[in-house]
């Protein structure tokens, strides 16, 4: 028994560290769980609305408010759509803004994080002096001013999310660039001339890569509840477009808060199902990630 146990823990110590990582994740029961429900979740968004015989957006005044039935499993909405329809559609919209606008301001602020990081001075001054403007900014008040100026749309949503959320990721990468730029292999990276761009791009970004990927699980969980919170007060995804937020919009009413629980419930489950999902496989890949969980 100790012969195989000792086998185990040679053959754990010489994998990759990427292989580490994944071997102490899929030792993480809650994570693997959570990777699995969001893995249905995305893959019922995404075949459902194609499977339907029911449009996202056609009107059917006949059936307007249906109660949930063997047709309609979620009822049916004021203008008569199916809501079951109109929940994975909305899912799938929700999670691809959560999606596009963590890529995009990860992207943005590994750039400017790298390159503050790693260049200091009048440059990290100057990137620090436009994240900390960006982080000024009062919230509402931007969304509000930037919708007005721009429309209601999917787009000027994303850019606005990103526009805010980018000098987080930037902080954190230029932290750890300061640090990783004071090492010896930095040291011989200079005395072997090599440029400025693969220093950053292929010897500091790649150690900072672990930092990023937890904060871009934990940042999917945030602009879910962010979408939700603005499409509640009417500034987010412009009608017909469902999400979730829209969906639980129509719960101000308290007859449809009391009397058509189908309208909110579903998508409040999908909200807190997902974004709880997030968080759990962040807290895993942040315990993966780790170097002091390694044996």
């Amino acid at each position: 028994m100790d012969t195989v146990k000792t086998k185990k823990v040679r053959d754990v110590r010489e994998l990759s560290y990427w292989g580490s990582v994944f071997y102490r994740l899929r030792k993480n029961k809650m994570a693997m769980v959570s990777i699995v429900v969001l893995a249905l979740i995305v893959l019922a968004c995404v075949l459902v609305p194609m499977l339907s015989p029911y449009s996202y957006f056609v009107t059917n005044t006949d059936n307007k408010q249906m109660p949930p039935s063997v047709e309609h499993p979620l009822g049916t909405d004021d203008l008569g759509r199916d809501l079951l329809t109109r929940f994975f559609y909305a899912g799938r919209i929700s999670l691809g803004i959560a999606l596009i606008v963590v890529v995009l301001e990860c992207i943005v602020g590994v750039i400017m994080g790298g390159v503050a990081g790693y260049y200091g001075g009048l440059v990290d001054a100057a990137i620090m002096r436009l994240c900390e403007m960006f982080m000024s900014f009062p919230f509402l008040m931007f969304v509000i001013t930037v919708r007005a100026l721009f429309g209601n749309s999917l787009v000027v949503l994303v850019a606005v999310l990103v526009l805010l959320t980018w000098p987080s990721v930037a902080r954190i990468v230029r932290g750890q660039i300061l640090a990783l730029r004071e090492q010896e292999y930095m040291q011989a990276c200079e005395a072997l001339g090599i440029s400025d761009f693969r220093r950053i791009f292929r010897h500091l970004l790649p150690n900072v890569l672990a930092y990023v990927i937890v904060y871009a699980t934990l940042g999917m969980a945030s602009v879910i509840l962010t979408e939700t919170a603005l499409s509640f007060l009417g500034l987010g995804v412009a009608p017909p477009t469902p999400t979730w937020g829209t969906l639980i919009q129509e719960a101000r009413s308290r007859i449809v808060l009391v009397q058509r629980w189908w309208y909110w419930i579903p998508p409040g489950l999908g909200i807190s199902v997902s974004v709880m999902c997030f968080n759990l496989i962040g807290d895993g890949l942040r315990d993966a990630l780790d170097p002091k969980m390694k044996r």
